[in-house]
């Protein structure tokens, strides 16, 4: 067991509990990507021998999103690679539909036009270039649980 410094956080400024780490066939290409689709600001990039990502972070809004090349030594594939992803990565935005634009105009592949759901939000999905899933909403109402739980019994969208 490692002896942590007590000066330094254990949760570095700006992380949160819980961020998304990204496996990618191409992971400079993803970086530019989100840049383009997204809004990403690039925070750092570490190559590893042979020019390949080892790891890479970029900043979209308030939210850190690790990254990295393929290493199937490592363990490490795509969705590609495996064949399709069980995980989608959401965003909360302030404009859905122009979001969804942007992204599909940037390379992704529309899964679900924005639309207003039974749940208070204006909700789409994209498909990056990458195999990852990206919902994406901006709420525009309040509802309670009762409400969406009436909702969803009707089958409501």
């Amino acid at each position: 067991m490692s002896t942590r410094d007590s000066t330094v956080k254990p949760v570095e400024d700006g992380m949160h509990t819980i961020t998304p780490h990204l496996v990618c066939a191409g992971a400079a290409d993803a970086i530019a990507f989100y840049e383009r689709a997204f809004g990403a600001v690039e925070v750092m990039r570490l190559p590893a021998p042979g020019g390949k990502l080892a790891h890479a972070e970029v900043r979209i809004g308030d939210s850190i999103l690790m990254l990295m090349d393929e290493f199937p030594d490592w363990d490490a594939s795509g969705p590609a690679a495996l064949g399709g992803t069980s995980v989608t990565l959401h965003l909360s935005l302030p404009d859905v539909d122009s979001a969804f634009e942007r992204a599909v105009a940037a390379g992704a592949i529309a899964r679900m036009a924005p639309a207003d759901m039974f749940w208070g939000d204006r909700y789409g999905v994209v498909e990056d270039p990458f195999g990852h899933r990206w919902s994406m909403a901006t709420h525009i109402r309040d509802v309670s649980p009762e409400e969406m739980a009436a909702a969803m019994q009707q089958g409501s969208h």
